[in-house]
């Protein structure tokens, strides 16, 4: 059975929505914990302007600052060239690009349509091709509200494939499709990822779900079940978009993980020190955090008869 990759996002999506600042050092820390939990990629920061997101203003500090582990890749999101040249300055293993599949959601998100980020992509690739480094950087592109809009609605599944294809012929290399908002259901996600799946079969796809509705892992069981391997997850659930209303973080990490190691499948991350870690986050973020397993335990727990 083919082991899962899983990408923990939450020191940039999680981190990047909270009212505080997380300090430098207890990210660093957490991202640290977390290198040594067997997880595939960790999503480390974004080189966004500090202005725009004052909660990740310690990038290029926290990149340069972690414990960089064989077989992690430390993966950055980079909206524009500046931050496209901050990070290779940094000498992350990835860089993910990030647009949207609906004009308004674009435009509200990133002050783009999808046509305009297009043509950033195309800049940006430039700009990583050129650098020394850049045939060992891996390029994934991150196309949000594919499966609904907040603003619009129903994304048609031809519009997000259009776009996939428009990704990997600029040189793109990965794709993540985003439930951005949570509006996505199972039938819904079986049926795009097969038809990605179908259409572009050497492509290597992840998906991100937020758990908006309660729907993140059930989501996540019917991607997996049309051949879908690239997770994104949240360490405590932990995340969420500002131009989304209502939504709420992401998949969370431990629970995702558990699930599919109660199901034999394989993910390669060793879930109690991924719990350990788990722990840490109501202290750094200062409020309670949504995961189930971090609270229950794992299934396998056995407690003593009572009196």
């Amino acid at each position: 059975m083919t082991q899962l990759q899983i990408n923990e996002v939450a020191p940039r999506d999680g981190f990047q929505i909270e009212a505080t600042f997380v300090p430098t050092a207890d990210k660093i820390r957490l991202i640290d914990a977390l290198s040594a939990t067997g997880l595939a990629r960790i999503e480390a920061t974004s080189f966004v302007s500090p202005k725009a997101v004052p909660q990740l203003r310690d990038a290029a500090e926290v990149v340069t600052g972690i414990q960089r582990r064989p077989g992690v890749g430390i993966t950055v999101l980079v909206p524009n060239l500046k931050g496209a040249e901050r990070a290779l300055a940094c000498g992350v293993d990835e860089v993910n690009l990030v647009m949207s599949a609906s004009d308004s959601h674009g435009l509200a998100n990133l002050r783009m349509t999808p046509d305009q980020s297009l043509e950033q992509f195309a800049a940006i690739l430039e700009v990583v091709r050129a650098h020394p480094r850049g045939a060992e950087v891996f390029v994934n592109a991150s196309l949000s509200t594919s499966f609904g809009c907040p603003f619009e609605g129903e994304v048609p599944e031809a519009r997000v494939l259009d776009l996939v294809a428009r990704q990997l012929a600029l040189g793109v290399q990965g794709v993540t499709l985003c439930d951005t908002t949570g509006m996505a259901n199972p039938g819904q996600v079986a049926r795009l990822c097969e038809a990605a799946l179908t259409r572009f079969p050497d492509t290597p796809f992840t998906l991100h779900f937020h758990n908006t509705r309660g729907m993140g892992l059930a989501n996540a069981l019917a991607a997996w079940q049309t051949g879908i391997t690239r997770f994104d997850a949240s360490l405590g659930g932990i995340g969420g978009c500002p131009y989304a209303p209502g939504a709420t973080g992401n998949v969370c990490t431990e629970d995702l993980v558990h699930m599919f190691e109660q199901m034999g499948v394989p993910t390669g991350v060793d879930l109690d020190p991924l719990l350990a870690a788990s722990v840490m986050l109501p202290e750094l973020v200062g409020h309670d955090t949504p995961g189930q397993v971090v609270k229950a335990g794992k299934a396998d727990r056995r407690y003593p008869m009572p009196a």
